[in-house]
Parts: C-alpha cells; sequence; structure tokens
C-alpha cells in the first residue's frame, strides 16, 4: 500500500501587519507634531499676550457714618443690607439740648438787633444835639459881637462882656463833647446797614452754628449704597466720630488684582480684561479696563513692612495690586459685593498705554450734595429774626 500524504504548506511571507503599524506611528507622529504646532502658535500669538491671576477680589468704597455732635439715640430707621440714598435720614439724636441752645440763640440774635437800633437811634439823637450846639454857640457869638462895641463906649459893663465871653467858650466846649458822643455812636453803627453790622454777624453767626447743631441730630446718609457694619443700637450714648454704621456704593466696585512682579512687563493703563467671578462661574463674564497700577507692593503697605536688611533674608515673590474697572451696566444686571474671589484675565496685545498715569488725574469729582442745602436754610431762618426785629415787616 502507497502512502499519498501530503507535506504541510510553508506560511507566505506576509508585510502587510508591519506597514501597518508604520502608517498608525506615523500618523501619530503627524498628529503630535501638528498638536505641538497649534500649542506652539497659541502660546506664541495668544497666552504670552494675556497675563492671569486668581489673586483678584471685588473692592469698593466703605462710607463709615458717624455723628457731628455727642448724644443719646432715640430713633433708628436702617438695619444692615438696607438699602439708602443721599440725603436719607438714618438715624437720630435726643434733640433737646439742641433746641434749648437754639432758642438762646434766637432771643440773643433778636436782643442785638434791638441793641444794634437803639444805638443807630442814639446816634442820630446826638447829630441832633450837635446841630442844637451849633445854634447855640452861633447865638451866643453873635451876642458877644454885639457887646464888645458897647464896652469901648462904656455902654456896657465890662462884667457883662466877660460872661458873654465865657458863654462862648461854654458853647464851644459843648459843640466839642456832642460831636466826640456823636463819633463814639457812629462807630458802632455808622456806614453800615443794620444786617451787616458785626454784632448782628456774630449774633447770626451763632444761631447758625445752633440751628446746624439742631439739623446734625438728624444723621443722614451721604451716597446711595447699602447699609453694613451696623453698631449703633437705639438708646446708646454716642460721642462724635465714633463709627456708627458703613454705606457701601455696590455700583461703583472695581477689582484690584494682584499681579506678580514678573507679570507686569506687559501691562499697561487701558488694556482690557476680562473678569471671571466665582459667584457667577463662567456663564458670566465681566468686562473691565485697567485704569492704575498702585504705586508699591501689598507687602510694602502692610501695617508690618518686612524688614529684608535682616541677615535670614529669603526672596519671596512680590505682588502688585492692579485696579480693573468694571461696567456699570453689567454690575446692574450682576451685582457683587466686595470682597468676592474673582479670576482676573488682562489681554496685554495693545502696549501703547502708559505704565503710570502721565497727567494728574481731572476726571474724577467725588462730592455729595446731602449737607448743601443746610447753611442755606440756617442763613434764611437768621435773617427771618433779623428782619422780624429790625422794624421792618
Amino acid at each position: 500500500m502507497s502512502d499519498n500524504t501530503n507535506p504541510p504548506a510553508a506560511a507566505p511571507v506576509n508585510g502587510s501587519g508591519s506597514s501597518k503599524r508604520r502608517r498608525i506611528l506615523l500618523t501619530l507622529l503627524v498628529i503630535f507634531l501638528v498638536a505641538g504646532a497649534i500649542w506652539g502658535s497659541l502660546e506664541y500669538f495668544v497666552f504670552s499676550l494675556r497675563e492671569k491671576t486668581d489673586d483678584a477680589y471685588v473692592t469698593g468704597n466703605q462710607v463709615r457714618v458717624s455723628s457731628q455732635l455727642p448724644g443719646t439715640v432715640v430713633e433708628v430707621f436702617v438695619r444692615n443690607t438696607s438699602r439708602v440714598k443721599a440725603g436719607q435720614v438714618l438715624l437720630k439724636i435726643d434733640p433737646t439740648d439742641a433746641q434749648q441752645a437754639l432758642d438762646r440763640a434766637a432771643a440773643t440774635l433778636a436782643q442785638t438787633v434791638r441793641q444794634v437800633r437803639s444805638q443807630q437811634a442814639q446816634s442820630q439823637q446826638f447829630d441832633a444835639t450837635i446841630t442844637a450846639r451849633q445854634l447855640e454857640l452861633r447865638r451866643v457869638r453873635q451876642d458877644l459881637s454885639e457887646r464888645e462895641p458897647l464896652l469901648a463906649e462904656q455902654a456896657v459893663a465890662g462884667e457883662e462882656v466877660r460872661h458873654a465871653r465865657d458863654a462862648v467858650e461854654l458853647a464851644q466846649a459843648q459843640l466839642v463833647q456832642a460831636e466826640q458822643q456823636a463819633r463814639a455812636a457812629r462807630a458802632l453803627v455808622d456806614d453800615v446797614p443794620l444786617v451787616d453790622n458785626p454784632a448782628v454777624l456774630a449774633a447770626s453767626a451763632s444761631y447758625r452754628e445752633a440751628w446746624l447743631a439742631l439739623q446734625r441730630t438728624r444723621i443722614v446718609s451721604p451716597i446711595d449704597g447699602f447699609i453694613a457694619q451696623r453698631s449703633v443700637q437705639l438708646g446708646q450714648r454716642i460721642a462724635p466720630g465714633e463709627p456708627l454704621l458703613s454705606i457701601i456704593p455696590l455700583q461703583e466696585v472695581w477689582v484690584e488684582a494682584n499681579f506678580k512682579e514678573g507679570q507686569l512687563r506687559h501691562l499697561r493703563i487701558g488694556q482690557p480684561a476680562r473678569i471671571i467671578t466665582d459667584v457667577y462661574g463662567s456663564s458670566f463674564e465681566f468686562q473691565g479696563r485697567v485704569i492704575g497700577l498702585s504705586a508699591g507692593t501689598g507687602s510694602a503697605f502692610s501695617l508690618l513692612p518686612p524688614q529684608n536688611a535682616s541677615g535670614n533674608w529669603i526672596k519671596v515673590v512680590q505682588r502688585v495690586p492692579v485696579k480693573i474697572a468694571l461696567r456699570p451696566e453689567e454690575l446692574a444686571t450682576h451685582p457683587l459685593r466686595i470682597g468676592l474671589s474673582t479670576t482676573a484675565l488682562v489681554d496685554t496685545q495693545d502696549r501703547s498705554g502708559t505704565v503710570l498715569a502721565a497727567e494728574p488725574t481731572s476726571d474724577i469729582h467725588e462730592n455729595t450734595a446731602s449737607y448743601a442745602q443746610d447753611m442755606v436754610a440756617a442763613k434764611a431762618a437768621a435773617d427771618a429774626i433779623i428782619r422780624s426785629n429790625s422794624g421792618r415787616r
């Protein structure tokens, strides 16, 4: 019996697997090269033109309200978180003492006006006396001139002529006395109207001071804002200058971003900035603008500045506060609170601005009209008292 079994065929050499692996490796290499090129382009054209820090916080003015007078708090109209308007009454102090002082000042002013009127009348009276003394002097001189020719003719006695001469001397002395008295009287009231008399002005100033003291028992808000840090309580005895509460104008807050020293190289005033807050997250970004760089680092202005001359000195990277203004319309729709954490991203592509302000700032003018009417009303009240006691209606 013959054996017809065929031997197994040899496996063909196939290079398709290795070529496939090479294509995959080349593809991955190309992907990595493209990704690297994209990343390098972004780093050079985008990321290198931005400065970012998460050491940034919302900052704003904190207006501390205090009293100008000592007294006891009898009324309080606000609490923490209350919104107030400029000129709104926040609290009141017991006005009893101030009202008594105002009444005394009003009486003093009225009495002073009447005294000045009396001095004016006395001045006019002395003017009339001078006229009478002049007429008397003229009469005795005429009498003497008539008697002296008769003395040479022995028509009158010498004693009568001596009496006439004495009468002339007496009339002259009386005229001088009346003129001096008139000058003394006119020195107090002459050449100025009653309302401009120094005594009336002094009494009027005292009255206005008392009037203002009474008005200042009503403590008003100097600005629009929100109440915070209220420490005053009803019935509390307060002193002038003692902090009672704070008012925060949340419509005027800004961001203070603390950049490292190395990040300041390309920062300029006027550069745009994007602000991301923790409270709103990435769902809303505030659009800001750099408006100033601090004149020193944060550590330089701290309560205890560092002493770098010590032997165990260790270099610490310093940070400089950069002020970034926010848009009022964005703050109106997305209000912020001072102290909130933020992330600031400044676009430094435009470097045409200055690092420090080139000219003195002229566009900043903060003022309040809450106290502007006090002096006007005080003067009107004093003028009313003067009119009522000046004899003119």
